[in-house]
Formats: structure tokens, C-alpha cells, sequence
């Protein structure tokens, strides 16, 4: 384990990256490049947070499935005979072939290796020539099975069945996009996942960075939404999330050469809703961008310290699909955003070598990057708290 970052002095220092922005610093360049860190961060976050995998519209009928990763961990999400969601390891408790690849509908999961059976649910149904093995006992072996929760029609999974519900760490975001009605919003499963060279928390902060939207992305594509029209409502540490408002210079503006929304609106809109961007994160996997008339998401994996694989995909109003015309004003939006999204993933991966360098510091920030102390404010104290939890272990 590396001393230089395993030690009190270096995680108390993360609180400076918490005071007021006119103060605070960035996260010390350890933490988006060491792996150590990472195997760390693994358990202080990813084993105790609510993570998403995907949205409910992926598993429709029962026996429909989707599998997935989380941090090296292969799942399988499911929706039973009974109609309810799960989610549980993919792993066979034999000799750990996994149990489900792609997506699609079954009655159940055959490892096809040895042909052990699980149900949807996950209990172990079946066991080929197993009779003459001692202390063999199925109702023990079933795929271990994720605590799930869902929320505003994303599927989310968490490692630890002792976590507090989700929702009502979310009232405050959940406020915010109420308009968006995003439980009932519309969009296919996003094709195969990206695969990035960087460290999962430089994904996160470029989509909630502010200070850079006019200077990288000057031009008419995204002029209209300046960053000194930029807002951070103060969010709770203890949340499960936090908002970044952006206004814009005239209502419903989407990202297209027009500049405003081509596809239906969501019917229940505010006018504050219309007026602005919205930007709603619940850390550390699933960060969204609001416009009037679509619903940008990412979903992010990390698989290692300077890599991830995300899950974008897009969402819709009710019913914005009949417009005969959908798939061609959906396809202009989506050439302005890929214009936009090749100038930050260029970024990213430059900020990853950065990151790397004996002369990377920790920076100050601009107001226009309050965002980014948002995450840090989540982040931190559950950094500290898995430091003194990894302290009392090896008391």
C-alpha cells in the first residue's frame, strides 16, 4: 500500500478541497491515478453507495435481462416471474463461469459450462451429479443478490444490504427535475458501452464543469448557454446528490445548429425548467444533462484507476417518437452534441496525463467551477470515513 497517500496526514488533507471555492484546492492527483487508492476508493464508495446499472425500460417483461460491471464486478439484472426487478452476480457458485451474457428473455440462467440452473431470482435450481458431494445443500448457493432501488425509472444497485434507502437522500434533486417526469420518459438501451483511458472522477467533473462550456466549446453549438449564467445549489454531504443549473440566453435551447428544442417538450415543465440547464448528479455513477426537449445520461463504470466504460443514452418526452420527423431532429441534436462530446473526451484524456505528472499540483478553482466542490463535499467525508474504518481494521 502506498505510505506516501495511506496515512492520516494525506486524508486530512482532503478537506481543504471542501472549504468555500474561493479557497478550496483540487483532490490531490493520487486520486485519479494510484491504484492503490483505487482498491481503496473500491471499498470506501463503490461497496456502500447506491450505484446505477440502467433503466427499468431495459427489463420490460419478465424474463428479460441485461448484464453489466461495476468496478470488475460482472451482474445480471433481471425482472422475475413475479414482475420484480433483480440484481445479483453473474458468477456461477461452482467454478465461477458467468452465468448470463448480452441481454435478452429466459425462463432462468444455465451456466454453460456445467449446466447449473438459477432461476430469475437468482435461487440455484438445478445442479447436474452433484448427489455424491457432501454437505452440498443448493438453498446455499444461490447468485449472491444486490439490494435494488429504483428512482425516477434508473436501476440502482448497492453491494451493502445494510444501506439507507436512496430516495429520500434525493429530495432535493428529485425537486429540481420533477418537471422531466423522468420516470416515464422514453429511449432505447444505449449501444455498446465507451471504454475511456481515465480515472472515472475526470468523466464526472468535466459533465458538471461550467468554467469550460464557452471557452473549449466557443462557437454557435453551445455560445447560448454561458458559463457565467451558472448555478450551484448547496447540497447536504450527507445527500446522495447534488444540481448545477446553467440559464441560457432564450428558452427551451437545446444543443443543435438551431439552437433550440426540435423534439416535444416535457409536458410538465416549469418556466424555470425552460430557461435554464440542468445538470443533476448522483455520485459516483450516474450524472445527467436537462434540456427542454432531451435527457442526456451517463452512466460510468470504472474498471480500474485510469479507466472506465459508460453507458450513454438519451431520453425523450412521452410519445416524442410519433413525430414523423423524430429520428432526423433527433439526429441534428445528437451531431451538435457529438461535436461537443469529442472536445471533452480529447480533454479527459489529456487531463489523465496530466494527472500523472511529477508537476501536477492541487489547483485553485473559479466560482464557475462549484460543481466540482459539490463533488468533493460528497466525496471527502466518505473518503475520511473509509480511512477510519481501514484504520479500525487494522487496530
Amino acid at each position: 500500500m502506498n505510505s506516501r497517500i495511506f496515512n492520516g496526514n494525506f486524508f486530512e488533507s482532503l478537506t481543504e478541497s471542501t472549504l468555500p471555492i474561493e479557497h478550496a484546492v483540487t483532490l490531490p492527483p493520487e486520486c485519479y491515478t494510484d491504484h492503490d487508492f483505487y482498491e481503496f476508493e473500491k471499498a470506501a464508495l463503490f461497496d456502500r453507495e447506491w450505484l446505477c446499472v440502467g433503466r427499468v425500460n431495459w427489463v420490460e417483461k419478465p424474463g428479460d435481462y441485461f448484464t453489466t460491471s461495476m468496478v470488475g464486478e460482472p451482474i445480471v439484472v433481471a425482472r422475475d416471474l413475479k414482475g420484480e426487478i433483480r440484481a445479483m452476480s453473474s458468477v456461477c457458485q461452482h467454478r465461477a463461469m458467468l452465468v448470463a451474457e448480452g441481454s435478452g428473455n429466459a425462463r432462468g440462467f444455465v451456466c454453460p459450462y456445467h449446466h447449473w440452473t438459477y432461476g430469475l431470482d437468482g435461487k440455484l435450481i438445478g445442479a447436474p451429479a452433484m448427489g455424491r458431494t457432501c454437505d452440498f445443500n443448493k438453498q446455499d448457493l444461490g447468485l449472491p443478490v444486490f439490494k435494488t432501488e429504483l428512482w425516477n425509472g434508473f436501476i440502482f444497485i448497492n453491494f451493502d444490504h445494510d444501506a439507507p434507502p436512496l430516495a429520500p437522500r434525493l429530495a432535493q434533486v428529485d425537486e429540481a427535475i420533477a418537471g422531466f417526469d423522468l420516470a416515464n420518459a422514453e429511449g432505447p438501451r444505449p449501444g455498446p458501452a465507451g471504454k475511456f483511458p481515465w480515472n472515472w472522477k475526470v468523466m464526472f467533473e468535466n459533465n458538471n464543469d461550467g468554467y469550460h462550456a464557452n471557452k473549449l466549446h466557443h462557437g454557435p453549438l453551445h455560445d447560448f448557454v454561458p458559463s457565467h449564467l451558472a448555478e450551484f445549489p448547496p447540497a447536504d454531504p450527507a445527500d446522495a446528490g447534488f444540481l448545477r443549473f446553467n440559464g441560457t440566453l432564450h428558452q427551451d435551447a437545446s444543443f443543435n445548429a438551431t439552437q433550440r428544442a426540435l423534439l416535444p417538450l416535457f409536458p410538465n415543465l416549469r418556466d424555470a425548467d425552460r430557461s435554464r440547464m440542468t445538470f443533476a448528479n448522483v455520485p459516483p455513477t450516474l450524472s445527467l444533462v436537462m434540456m427542454s426537449d432531451m435527457v442526456i445520461y451517463l452512466i460510468l463504470r470504472p474498471d480500474g484507476p485510469e479507466s472506465l466504460e459508460q453507458d450513454t443514452g438519451v431520453l425523450v418526452a412521452p410519445g416524442a417518437a410519433k413525430d414523423p420527423g423524430f429520428q432526423h431532429k433527433l439526429d441534428m441534436n445528437m451531431a451538435a452534441a457529438a461535436h461537443i462530446i469529442a472536445q471533452d473526451m480529447h480533454v479527459d484524456g489529456l487531463v489523465q496525463v496530466g494527472l500523472r505528472s511529477r508537476f501536477a499540483v492541487r489547483g485553485k478553482y473559479s466560482w464557475q467551477e462549484g460543481a466540482q466542490q459539490a463533488l468533493n463535499n460528497w466525496l471527502v467525508p466518505r473518503y475520511q470515513s473509509g480511512w477510519a474504518r481501514l484504520q479500525g481494521a487494522e487496530a
